[in-house]
């Protein structure tokens, strides 16, 4: 499966990425041990030069590594033509035990990385640069995972067999907990859908206050508060919201009670609104994690303001991606049942 055209651009894209990261890296321990900003040494001004050029590098590359997540599933689908068995992207990543690691590894990579963009984003617009130290750190952190997400999609592509039979997403999503379903296939629709809203009720109320009290001024205490707390807030949601969209929405999207793939309401048959889905619930938990990431360096020299300003839009755009992914899963929904149906 190697020669398969997205395979080429799958492993293009993760060896393209590691690239700038490993020419990156050298700059990063020259940061980690040379940087003062205090210093008018010809050593600082080039670091400061070579800070831009390798964070530039590192920001377009871990962008494409986000984007890689949606080339991993395209491409999974597009595998499903020639693997016996398979007929969507669920049965190509259930092909081989690296599949589904591989997608959770990209599943995370969208925060992961997305925070080092997050931490660029803030730095550069301080002259002295103040998290110059902390995003080079954080890059080190970064390149294992980088690594690994690199060796674990070629053992995916190269483990594809058109000589074996594999399951279809009926069969991995059919029963609670199944290990294809990562345990997110549950058997409490009425329980799940419960927890569903009330999180996602409280997630916007957290969005609102947040909003409010970032408006104006700094956040006081409470505010603070709240917006760490909310980080464990997300984490339940992003849970629930995947649990949902598989074990009660999809059905809906679908009309059939027994179709609960999460990768299917991406097809054009469904109009694809599994891309309106899935790119509001990412960005609604990226920002809503992501105005805890600000608090903590808004006492950085030169951040406070910038980090409150932050804060503040942020909280308003995840609340409306939040408002639109709750819409777009519940709609096809209640038209179901205002259509007749049970």
């Amino acid at each position: 499966m190697y020669l398969d055209s997205w395979s080429i651009a799958l492993i293009l894209v993760n060896l393209l990425d590691l690239f700038l990261v490993l020419a990156a890296a050298r700059t990063a321990f020259r940061v980690l041990r040379f940087w003062d900003p205090n210093s008018d040494a010809s050593l600082q001004i080039t670091l400061e030069n070579e800070t831009w050029l390798a964070s530039t590098l590192v920001q377009y590359g871990l962008f494409f590594q986000v984007v890689s997540l949606v080339l991993l599933v395209v491409a999974a689908d597009s595998f499903s033509n020639v693997l016996p068995g398979a007929m969507g992207a669920t049965g190509s990543l259930r092909d081989n035990v690296y599949g589904f690691p591989l997608l959770w590894l990209k599943i995370a990579g969208v925060f992961l990385y997305g925070f080092w963009i997050l931490l660029h984003h803030l730095d550069i617009q301080v002259e002295s640069y103040p998290l110059v130290r902390i995003k080079f750190a954080y890059l080190f952190f970064l390149l294992p995972l980088l690594v690994a997400d690199t060796v674990v999609e070629i053992l995916y592509i190269g483990g594809l067999d058109p000589e074996i039979i594999t399951s279809c997403c009926g069969v991995v999503f059919s029963d609670s907990g199944g290990a294809g379903g990562g345990g997110l296939m549950m058997n409490t629709p009425a329980i799940l859908g419960t927890v569903f809203y009330s999180l996602a009720a409280l997630m916007a109320l957290l969005n609102i206050v947040i909003f409010l009290a970032t408006r104006k001024g700094l956040p006081g205490r409470p505010a603070r508060f709240i917006i760490y707390g909310s980080t464990i807030g997300w984490l339940a949601f992003g849970w629930a919201a995947l649990a949902a969209i598989i074990t009660i929405f999809s059905s809906y999207i679908y009309s059939m009670p027994y179709h609960h793939c999460p990768f299917c309401i991406l097809k054009p048959e469904y109009h694809y609104i599994g891309y309106l889905i899935y790119f509001t619930l990412f960005p609604a938990i990226f920002f809503g994690i992501g105005q805890a990431l600000a608090q903590v360096f808004s006492r950085r020299e030169g951040l406070a303001e910038i980090s409150r300003r932050f804060i503040s839009r942020s909280a308003l755009v995840s609340l409306v991606s939040l408002i639109l992914f709750v819409l777009t899963v519940t709609t096809p929904m209640l038209l179901y049942l205002v259509r007749g149906g049970e």
